[in-house]
């Protein structure tokens, strides 16, 4: 290779280098280590299906959580908690009078509330339920997958029962949209996960199927979500370095592990032991806005 083109293979490699580092503006170890630092109290009202996943992520990643949904205590609890979780994978009535109790007390007292529409689309009552949270609150984050977050907006998409289906049209556009209207972080949760306060959009590229083969990732995605909005007022911010996180601990999970059960032991383990170090080195994400 000639002097020139070695000039301009390592202008390239710099340029490269350049690019990948503006597209990366949070300092996502230094998130973590006020997260366990802090030990932010994440008050759950969410699906019993899941329940354990979300106690033992939030304890992985080093917070603290509580799960109570009865109408008569949830605003003592919110009000000793940092952030919140709605999530619908199990409602009944009685569930979503509790969120709107311990939502507007979280409003008052500017408590982050992480709303996951688990299965909006599916049914008439889960849409209008999320619909009434979403108008009744204000709602720091909405997380979902790429069919939840379509219905809610407002383009076609296909939702079977709790999974995830197709959207027609931009997921990235459907987010900025919703994130817009609701004045909320949208979350789009994927193969590539997508982040925006309808200003600035991250994408995630960290992660593994075998999270599919397990019960719970999206509801565990934002129980994490949760514990880093609470350390963080930015919570595009926050919810790209959960996602970032959990997305390398399933794939550093994913290569000592045969099945799903190794797989769901190896997350905890690998969440818990994660380092700012193994953040530097793994992580994948970018600004599409920098």
């Amino acid at each position: 290779m000639d002097t020139d083109a070695a000039i301009q293979k390592f202008q390239r490699r710099c340029d490269s280098i350049t690019t990948q580092s503006s597209t990366r503006d949070i300092n996502i170890g230094e998130l973590l280590e006020t997260v366990r630092k802090k030990k932010p109290i994440i008050h759950h009202i969410t699906n019993y299906v899941t329940v354990n996943e979300c106690a033992n992520i939030t304890l992985a990643i080093g917070a603290a959580p509580v799960m109570a949904h009865a109408k008569e205590e949830v605003e003592e609890m919110v009000s000793i908690s940092n952030a919140l979780v709605l999530n619908i994978g199990t409602l009944d009535p009685a569930q979503i009078e509790s969120m709107l109790i311990a939502g507007k007390k979280a409003n008052q007292l500017n408590i982050p509330i992480i709303l996951d529409p688990c299965g909006a689309g599916a049914t008439k009552l889960r849409t209008d339920s999320v619909k009434l949270l979403i108008s009744s609150l204000k709602i720091a984050v909405i997380k979902g997958n790429t069919g939840e977050i379509g219905t809610l907006a407002g383009v076609k998409a296909e939702v079977h029962g709790v999974e995830s289906g197709a959207m027609l049209g931009s997921e990235e556009k459907a987010a900025e949209s919703l994130a817009k209207k609701t004045g909320s972080t949208v979350i789009i949760t994927g193969k590539t996960d997508i982040v925006t306060d309808g200003n600035k959009t991250y994408r995630i590229h960290n992660g593994s199927p075998m999270t599919g083969k397990i019960t719970g990732g999206g509801c565990m995605a934002a129980s994490l979500v949760a514990s880093f909005a609470a350390v963080e007022k930015d919570s595009a911010k926050a919810g790209t370095a959960a996602l970032v996180c959990f997305g390398i601990a399933q794939e550093l999970a994913e290569k000592n592990s045969k099945g799903p059960l190794e797989f769901r032991k190896n997350l905890f383990d690998e969440l818990y032991n994660l380092t700012p170090d193994k953040i530097r080195k793994y992580e994948r994400y970018e600004n599409q806005n920098p």
